[in-house]
């Protein structure tokens, strides 16, 4: 294992520091929308690094807090009336998901269909690229980690844009058009794997870009110097002895109240389900094409909210965006992960006030790349070309979470994606061939009522003075209905001069005619 983190340890520090990048802003900007104390988001990232990267089996995934259950995290804080009586039912949600490890309830993440999962990554990237046009205008009234259509400010992913547009800060536009220039030049082979440039990802070079245009401006322009919201804020602090006061203890209190128990049951579930939905996702997209066992998984996030909760974090889940930006910057192992938690660690409390230099346009061009590899018309092209069965549930997918959010898209998307299981499983239950006039009826799977009246129109077909086999050696069951149909059919075969032969039945069908 060292010998595979060592050969690979040039990929996945780069990656680390874009994480770090892409996370920092991510985890400041969910707490506060959570309605907790920005710290609260750094720990959750800390923690999700650290903790969570160690013992996940993952080899591309990130976890951290997590922007779907923003709104949840906002009601139970408001419910429960304290962070640290919140923070009570954040540990026992992780103890809950801890068991549900242990249980192998993993499984349950094998039953999403490629097509949602699909149209999730790329739902992510076009939510990505739409909530960071306002920051790349220079417009930060909106937080940079809400991912929900309707955000808290009443207005909407659309409104928001509409707003930046006609309220945009001059100096943002120059510093997200050079970050994106840098970060497009970086993708190039030549410049990527260069001597000197290649030993710092093109993300590092983006920032140091912005920080640079910025202070130029307070010499030559200050009236578009960026400050306040529109730059990174982590709290800062005077001397190492203050760490104990950014961390924030549960309270148990109410554990024999029913309130708690339904916060702690919302929260383990749903950051189960969006834990298992982002690592599938990030198997598809690693190049490697590894598999996340997902119960481990589940066992390492149970672990991972358990700690969170235990020094004021907020919930924690896989997250596919610090995911994805991962894997698009090249991340081989689950050191990359880990990587990013300990700079989260380190240079939050070591270099506090040069990250909050950091503008909110050049990270808003990071992300902008990162959901563009998401969502390329590529994709939708691909989609399309597997057949309306994959892109209906797709696109559905896509509309659906562009206009919701995370867990509601998903579920809209899974309605269509069984829909189109269910109806290709039932045409394929029944199918008929020919072949010089010669009929092959065969009946697959299972054969129930339902495909009744496909099999009337299809023994319709057979004219008089032919020869039909029926087959049913690949069946598992069939319907008295169906052998009531072929019982029928068999009986008026004379008149109708109709040779039959009848192979794999175990039920009560009459024999050669």
């Amino acid at each position: 294992m060292n010998n595979l983190f060592g050969s690979n340890l040039k990929y996945d520090l780069k990656a680390s520091l874009v994480v770090f990048l892409v996370a920092l802003p991510l985890c400041l900007g969910i707490a506060v929308a959570s309605g907790a104390p920005p710290m609260s988001g750094l720990i959750a990232g800390i923690v999700g690094g650290i903790v969570i990267g160690s013992l996940s089996g993952s080899n591309v995934s990130v976890s951290g807090p997590a922007a779907g259950l923003t709104v949840i995290v906002l009601d139970s804080i408001n419910s429960m009336g304290t962070l640290p009586l919140f923070l009570g039912t954040l540990v026992v949600a992780g103890l809950i998901q801890v068991v549900l490890g242990i249980a192998k309830a993993g499984v349950i993440g094998y039953y999403f269909p490629h097509s949602v999962i699909k149209g999730m990554l790329t739902a992510i990237g076009l939510i990505l690229i739409l909530k960071q046009i306002p920051h790349a205008l220079g417009y930060d009234v909106d937080l940079m980690g809400d991912e929900a259509f309707l955000q808290t400010d009443n207005h909407n992913t659309f409104s928001e844009i509409w707003y930046a547009f006609k309220f945009y800060s001059f100096g943002a536009i120059p510093i997200v058009l050079i970050a994106l220039g840098i970060l497009i030049a970086f993708e190039r082979p030549k410049l990527k794997h260069h001597k000197i440039f290649g030993v710092v990802p093109g993300a590092l070079w983006a920032v140091i870009s912005g920080i640079v245009i910025n202070s130029a401006y307070g010499i030559w322009k200050p009236e578009w110097q960026l400050d306040g919201e529109h730059l990174v804020s982590i709290p800062v602090l005077e001397n190492i002895g203050e760490i104990s006061n950014l961390l924030t203890f549960p309270d148990f209190s109410m554990i024999g109240e029913s309130t708690f128990w339904i916060v702690a049951m919302t929260i383990a579930i749903i950051g189960s389900l969006e834990t298992l939905l982002s690592i599938d996702a990030a198997d598809k997209l690693d190049p490697m094409k590894r598999t996340s066992p997902p119960s481990k998984e589940l066992f390492a996030q149970g672990v991972g909210n358990t700690v969170s909760g235990l020094i004021g974090g907020l919930p924690i889940t896989a997250v596919i965006v610090r995911s994805s930006a991962n894997i698009a910057t090249g991340a081989k192992t689950k050191l990359s992960a880990i990587l990013h938690g300990v700079l989260l660690l380190i240079l939050v409390l070591t270099i506090p006030t040069t990250l909050n230099l950091i503008p909110l346009s050049c990270l808003a061009a990071v992300l902008f790349v990162v959901g563009y590899k998401l969502a390329k018309p590529a994709i939708f092209l691909n989609i399309y070309k597997n057949g309306w069965d994959q892109f209906i549930p797709f696109i559905v997918t896509v509309v659906a979470i562009l206009f919701t959010d995370l867990l509601v898209g998903i579920g809209i998307g899974m309605v269509f994606g069984l829909f189109f299981v269910v109806k290709t499983n039932f045409i394929r239950a029944v199918t008929l061939t020919e072949m010089n006039g010669n009929y092959l009826l065969q009946l697959q799977k299972d054969v129930s009522f339902l495909n009744k009246a496909l099999l009337m129109k299809y023994l319709e077909r057979i004219p008089d003075n032919s020869d039909l086999i029926i087959n049913a050696q690949k069946a598992q069951f069939i319907d008295h209905d169906i052998q009531e149909v072929l019982n029928d059919f068999i009986a008026s075969s004379t008149d109708k001069k109709i040779s039959i032969t009848i192979e794999g039945f175990n039920y009560n069908i009459h024999e050669k005619v």
